[in-house]
């Protein structure tokens, strides 16, 4: 293994991407840090929908549940809305607003807002994470009016806005003959991470990772049930990623657990699951060996991409070399995928 600081820049034939997400109204290869434009998520055909209205005032915004969300919002329809979005952030026709939190002893309030000016939206995420449990919702909004337009439970939005941002970056930075996807971490939302990889490349397998092996076994089952491709459980996080061609890391783990020695030619990492100083999922050497590194919202990354401040502290990486994925998107930046 090479040390962190060390050896940092890969032999010129060999090429790597990241991709990190950047939360922010709600990532790729390199840290994950969000872009929240969920107003993307539901059009009008969507909201037309959604019966249950709240008398608010003037307005009736409507109410949409959990139950709703998941029953109606499908991975390659989150996919295209985000991809549209994302286009447009990079065509000056969207904002978004980095994440902001207020801290109290006992918990967090955690806001993010965003607007789609070409489509009349204009809204926010909020969610408070206390001892007790993490409450989502997101509010939206007539662009034109102010007026408000619905209500939403986002605990499932969250989910699979994070894993369609995943998709979007897989979908632009990936090989095209990428066939092997390596999971690494099993919780609630690594299930939209596999999902949206296979929505954008012809996945044959998958390997899972995460360090209790009860959860591992279970998403392995759960997954390949549910999208007809073998999903095995693997034992080390070197075992999962040994054949990938596309790696999600989506944990909550303080200290890297993806190294840079573990990486080969070719590799596309969407690292999601840090979104504080106080985490890291990719450690310095494995960023150095990134050809192209992207994320949601590089102003978010600032704040919060830990795998980037760092190796920009350590003078090995700039923020130059880290486009917005909006931009690839765009067609302001070149996407070809890695040979």
């Amino acid at each position: 293994m090479v040390a962190e600081g060390e050896g940092f820049e890969p032999p010129s034939h060999t090429r790597w991407d990241a991709v990190f997400k950047t939360a922010a109204f709600s990532h790729s290869a390199t840290p994950p840090h969000g872009l929240i434009l969920y107003p993307v998520s539901f059009d009008s055909g969507i909201l037309a929908l959604m019966t249950e209205r709240m008398p608010l005032g003037e307005s009736q915004p409507m109410v949409i549940r959990e139950a709703q969300v998941r029953a109606t919002l499908t991975m390659p329809y989150a996919i295209e809305a985000l991809e549209a979005a994302f286009r447009d952030w990079a065509h000056g026709r969207a904002t978004n607003q980095p994440r902001q939190r207020v801290h109290t002893p006992q918990g967090t309030l955690h806001l993010m807002g965003a607007a789609w000016h070409s489509k009349g939206y204009i809204g926010y995420k909020a969610y408070f994470s206390f001892p007790t449990g993490t409450r989502f919702h997101v509010a939206l909004a007539s662009a034109q009016t102010g007026e408000l337009l619905a209500l939403i439970e986002a605990d499932w939005l969250g989910r699979i806005r994070t894993g369609a941002a995943s998709g979007v970056a897989t979908k632009y930075l990936a090989r095209e003959d990428a066939q092997t996807v390596a999971i690494l971490g099993a919780g609630e939302q690594a299930a939209t991470q596999l999902q949206a990889v296979c929505a954008v490349r012809s996945i044959q397998r998958a390997f899972v990772y995460s360090r209790t092996a009860e959860r591992r076994t279970a998403f392995a089952q759960q997954m390949g049930a549910q999208l007809g491709i073998p999903v095995q459980a693997a034992e080390s996080v070197e075992e999962a990623v040994a054949e990938a061609d596309v790696i999600c890391t989506i944990t909550t783990a303080r200290d890297p657990i993806l190294t840079g020695a573990l990486l080969k030619p070719g590799m596309h990492i969407n690292a999601a699951g840090a979104n504080s100083l106080a985490r890291r999922e990719l450690d310095t050497f494995a960023v150095g060996r990134c050809d192209r590194i992207a994320v949601d919202d590089p102003q978010q990354a600032r704040i919060e991409a830990a795998e980037l401040v760092v190796p920009i502290e350590l003078r090995k990486l700039s923020w130059e070399r880290v486009q917005p994925l909006s931009h690839i998107v765009g067609g302001i930046a070149a996407c070809t995928p890695v040979a």
